[in-house]
């Protein structure tokens, strides 16, 4: 016999008697408060710009729950799939085995609007380009995980993460003293480590920095609340002086080394030298600093390639020419235009008269 739809699933239990409980401690009103996000969130600053509004951040009451036993799978999936792209992007800014071997066209990544010479030849500290980064998951109509796509030029996001589990302690205490739910605010000392562990070498005690676009960026309170809480400065690029390869920080006590930065800067603007020359929000300077070993970028310019949309498709085949392992987790179901089997084609436009684009960063994609 199948499992009482009505019945809480095992991993549930925690969660259901505690909104049974914080229902009978409000007889004749809703479970729990129904918008602990509005002045809530909203008076510490909790909030993301839409159409030049700052909104509060929406937050769902009832969490998404993952045993111990998706979770490790997940972990080791993430895990694997960043190994590969960070060996991707090693490979391709420097002697490009995968191109020779056939594994990924040349033309595809040389078109890419994300792939920058710039970049090429520069050798990071720990060989470490992708410091965070933010794989999207999502479950098909079989329960199963796949990857959405990867993020590994500036994921956003993890603030929200944060304020969320904040919110959800106070409201639903109880879930969270009998159930082991693992925990997330140690996430700041765990970024600031990796941060610290990017330093160029020989560097004992690094400075690091946040560096925002500012104020009107639509995440900019995500900039400010992961400063505050790794304890280090949050800095514009204005704040920031790059001469003979070193980077430095205007304080009032002078100007003081900068080893490693955790940009938030997009790539066209971190470095009016060598992208935008219109850029006020970038530090000039600063990509020659890194190309020198003098400082560490966190993410490193020319990541962007990896999270490409058609390369994606491509992920997959570089977890098994890097790794020599099978994917844990499946991308969704994904075509590519320039695939010439007409039923493939005729799948993804539907049989529908189309005028489609081949450039590599908007292939066709279906999840199943």
């Amino acid at each position: 016999m199948g499992r009482d739809v009505r019945a809480p699933r095992a991993t549930a239990l925690a969660l259901s008697f505690a909104v049974r409980r914080a229902a009978a401690a409000r007889p004749g009103r809703s479970a729990v408060p129904c918008r602990p996000t509005g002045p809530g969130l909203h008076r510490p600053g909790v909030t993301f710009a839409y159409a030049g509004e700052e909104r509060p951040f929406p937050l769902d009451l009832i969490p998404r729950i993952l045993d111990a036993n998706e979770w490790d799978l997940l972990t080791a999936a993430v895990q694997q799939r960043v190994k590969a792209l960070e060996a991707f992007l090693a490979d391709i800014y420097g002697a490009g085995r995968v191109f020779a071997d056939g594994v990924v066209p040349r033309k595809l990544i040389t078109t890419s609007a994300h792939f920058h010479r710039q970049a090429h030849g520069i050798e990071p500290a720990n060989g470490v380009r992708v410091h965070i980064s933010g794989v999207d998951l999502i479950r098909d109509e079989e329960g199963r995980f796949r990857v959405l796509e990867d993020n590994l030029r500036i994921p956003s996001g993890v603030s929200y993460v944060i304020e969320n589990r904040r919110a959800l302690t106070h409201t639903m205490p109880a879930l969270f003293a009998e159930a082991r739910v693992r925990p997330v605010d140690d996430y700041p000392a765990r970024l600031l480590a990796a941060l610290r562990a990017a330093a160029p070498e020989g560097v004992e005690d690094p400075t690091v920095v946040v560096l925002t676009p500012g104020v009107y960026n639509a995440a900019y309170f995500e900039h400010a609340l992961l400063a505050r809480l790794m304890g280090v400065e949050l800095v514009e690029g204005r704040d920031l002086v790059c001469s003979g390869n070193r980077v430095r920080m205007r304080t009032t006590q002078g100007e003081r080394p900068v080893h490693v930065v955790y940009r938030r800067v997009d790539d066209d603007f971190i470095d009016p030298l060598h992208f935008r020359p219109d850029s006020v929000i970038g530090c000039p300077g600063i990509v020659n600093a890194a190309r020198a070993g003098q400082v560490t970028l966190a993410n490193a310019v020319g990541n962007g390639v990896a999270d490409d949309k058609l390369v994606y498709t491509y992920v997959p085949d570089l977890i098994r020419y890097y790794l020599s392992e099978e994917p844990l987790i499946d991308n969704v179901e994904t075509y590519r235009l320039d695939d010439r089997d007409p039923e493939v084609l005729h799948d993804v436009l539907d049989g529908s008269t189309s005028s489609c684009s081949n450039r590599s960063t908007a292939p066709a994609a279906r999840a199943s």
